[in-house]
């Protein structure tokens, strides 16, 4: 039976705060810890680390080393809880900081130390839970040397070594030194799942109570002796450069200490952000727009458009996709365009560097510690060993941290004027200076047979490449996410892509490909239904016979929207699933349309990871994957003129507000698969499930992005 999850966010917060114990302040100590022993551990010096994970000290203080960033995503709880599960302590006896950069704390999923692509827990599911089982075998193995009998009679718990025969127990802490000691096992058990106490629980967020009463520390709150805060002017026009600039008018402002050419700009640097952003205003710079002065969002559609009258490079071809298309009773054709779309995380782009001979120490929101690193070994010259990482809480990532830029003004600003230094964006930075969510623009054609089954699918994608490396002719893996790997069985599938770069830098955003593809491919899809005479559901269940989970969170989302039944007057429904980042996902809205705007009522989410850690994680990122999803489909768009981003603000790239926010359900079907993503595989359906109930409502399908009816 599938676990609903529906959170009173209020009672959540209420509960945290009272029983959590686990708040993460930069240089601060957690709060709230129990005690971890009933007696004092007597003295040693030894602190037991078994492994890059775990620290006990001879006190009985226990503390875990979280690897990947934490920017509401829940890894500051989910992790912990793999190694607590297995070491037989709960989350209220340990304290968790952030990992330097290091190589040991390498995601094995990316390839480096980052977060990203939906891959914390899935990186860490079996590897924490050994660094966990690893540490309690070794204080287990102690305590029975210790006492002179068998490890197989004695038993972990909260933080204790128990021997119930005899009644004796010893506190970790005072078997730290014996048990760092000991020569490691090659292997170690793992407990069953029946035997989990902690996994699969709704355990409190432990970052939540210092979030809430403002004792944590983002990359913003960064302050350290002597700094200064810096602001800088950049191009407004991609690839353009500086030619000269008038610093007169800047320097008058009181409080602005210098003002200097850097490779982003122009930079002004104060004693505050504030008096840094009144001296900026006071520039006068004389720009070199470069090449690409006369870009606008019509010019780059053209050139898609030029991308799709070629042949394209071959992805995927099953069948004979020509000869369905001989065949077929009805064909569907069909140009789907996707905008650039800008991450607007709530806390802008910021670092603080303090560059020194000897040293670099970096201060920094980063969804990368490997190549934030990288970055200030290449600017300072120093070895990785002298450059340290020191990360924050995150105000938002959604891909948008995994870049760098930010982190270079930092450290550039630090080497040079020899102090700390925070750079700080402002918002308009923010929207203006993104690496964005890659525009596009798509040819499909459908096949029906006499029953009106789908038999032929061809697309074909012009969009740009997210890496550098994609030269024309190749393919860009994640521009084809969604679309490549299209689930449905449909005997003749032709897909294709063109290499379509543009002067508008291109990054991840959440979901990556299937944020566009997904909706591309699943509204397709129902316009194929209506042209069929199909229902869109059964039409889905009928093409995924052979694909049991996606199916499954299929049929839970619509049994639960009462997909069949009549909704309220003036509502209609769409569905849309999806399998990515190794999850399935189905998610139904039910929607209005009036005057031609579409209001979204009601979400119901099914969703099947795997085996959950906390499944009010899993819920809370469904949520905010629906709402960030809903914001792209129904709100803004990044649109080019003279080079230049016309956005800025939220004033003219809006988000969804609390008004609009639709009643949500999520449904997490147990399992007993390998853990798959979270973060992002709630994002790809929303869009397509809300154009499809705008399809059933109005007759019309929607075939670009924002909505505008």
């Amino acid at each position: 039976m599938a676990q609903q999850v529906r959170l009173d966010r209020r009672a959540f917060l209420k509960g945290v705060a009272a029983g959590g114990g686990l708040l993460l302040g930069m240089h601060l100590p957690l709060a709230g810890r129990a005690a971890a022993a009933a007696r004092e551990a007597p003295a040693a010096s030894t602190t037991f680390a078994p492994n890059a994970w775990v620290r006990i000290e001879p006190t009985g203080a226990i503390a875990f080393i979280v690897a990947r960033s934490e920017m509401g995503q829940g890894v500051m709880t989910a992790l912990p809880m793999l190694l607590a599960e297995e070491l037989d302590v709960g989350l209220d006896q340990i304290t968790v900081r952030f990992a330097p950069a290091a190589p040991e704390y390498t995601n094995q999923l990316t390839g480096q130390q980052s977060t990203g692509g939906s891959t914390s827990v899935p990186d860490a599911w079996t590897k924490l839970r050994q660094a966990g089982a690893l540490a309690r075998w070794l204080l287990v193995q102690a305590a029975a040397e210790r006492w002179g009998v068998s490890a197989e009679t004695c038993r972990a718990e909260r933080g204790r070594v128990m021997h119930p025969a005899s009644g004796r127990w010893l506190g970790f802490g005072e078997l730290a030194s014996a048990a760092a000691a000991l020569e490691p096992p090659p292997a170690v058990l793992l407990k069953e799942p029946n035997e989990w106490t902690l996994i699969g629980t709704p355990a409190p967020r432990l970052d939540a109570p210092d979030k809430v009463n403002g004792r944590a520390r983002y990359g913003i709150d960064t302050r350290l002796t002597d700094m200064v805060v810096a602001s800088i002017e950049r191009c407004p026009v991609f690839g353009g450069g500086l030619r000269s600039f008038d610093a007169a008018r800047a320097k008058a402002v009181p409080g602005v200490e210098a003002v200097l050419a850097v490779a982003a700009g122009v930079a002004v640097v104060a004693g505050d952000t504030h008096t840094a952003f009144l001296g900026r205003k006071a520039l006068e710079i004389d720009w070199d727009l470069g090449p690409n002065a006369d870009t606008s969002s019509a010019g780059i559609r053209a050139a898609f458009e030029r991308r799709l009258g070629g042949r394209g490079t071959q992805v995927r071809r099953d069948g004979d996709p020509d000869a369905a298309a001989v065949r077929a009773t009805r064909t569907l054709e069909a140009i789907y365009e996707t905008p650039f779309q800008a991450h607007a995380c709530m806390e802008p782009m910021n670092c603080t560097a303090d560059v020194r001979l000897d040293g670099c120490d970096i201060y920094v929101p980063t969804q990368s510690q490997s190549s934030s690193q990288r970055a200030g070994m290449q600017i300072t010259g120093l070895a990785r060993e002298r450059v340290r990482v020191h990360t924050t809480f995150l105000g938002g990532g959604f891909g948008r941290r995994g870049k760098v830029d930010f982190v270079r003004d930092a450290v550039e600003l630090s080497k040079r004027l020899g102090r700390p230094v925070q750079v700080v964006w402002t918002r308009e930075d923010d929207i203006r200076h993104d690496f964005y969510r890659p525009g596009g623009l798509n040819r499909l054609r459908g096949g029906l047979d006499d029953d009106g089954l789908p038999v032929l699918w061809e697309h074909h994608i012009a969009a740009p490449a997210l890496s550098s490396s994609v030269r024309p002719g190749d393919i860009d893996d994640e521009a084809v996410q969604g679309a490549a790997d299209l689930p449905y069985a449909i005997p003749n599938i032709a897909v294709r892509y063109s290499l379509a770069n543009t002067p508008v830098p291109v990054g991840a955003w959440r979901s990556v490909g299937y944020s566009q593809n997904v909706w591309i491919t699943e509204c397709f899809l129902d316009e194929l239904a209506a042209a069929g005479g199909q229902d869109p559901v059964a039409l889905r269940r009928r093409l995924l016979a052979d694909r049991p989970r996606l199916l499954g969170v299929l049929d839970l989302a619509a049994e639960r929207a009462g997909w069949g039944t009549p909704c309220a007057p003036g509502r209609h429904r769409g569905i849309a699933c999806t399998a990515s980042f190794d999850s399935f996902v189905a998610e139904v809205a039910e929607v209005s349309v009036s005057a031609g705007q579409v209001r979204v009522h009601r979400v119901v989410c099914a969703v099947d990871c795997g085996f959950v850690v906390n499944p009010e994680i899993v819920a809370s990122q469904m949520e905010g994957s629906i709402v960030y999803g809903l914001t792209a489909t129904l709100k803004g768009a990044i649109t080019l003129e003279h080079g230049r981003v016309q956005q800025g603000n939220f004033d003219d790239f809006p988000l969804l507000r609390m008004s609009e926010m639709p009643e949500i359900a999520v449904h997490i079907v147990p399992s007993r698969e390998d853990p798959g993503g979270v973060g992002e595989p709630g994002v790809p359906p929303i869009a397509p499930a809300v154009c499809n109930a705008v399809l059933a409502a109005t007759g019309k399908p929607v075939r670009s992005l924002p909505i505008r009816l």
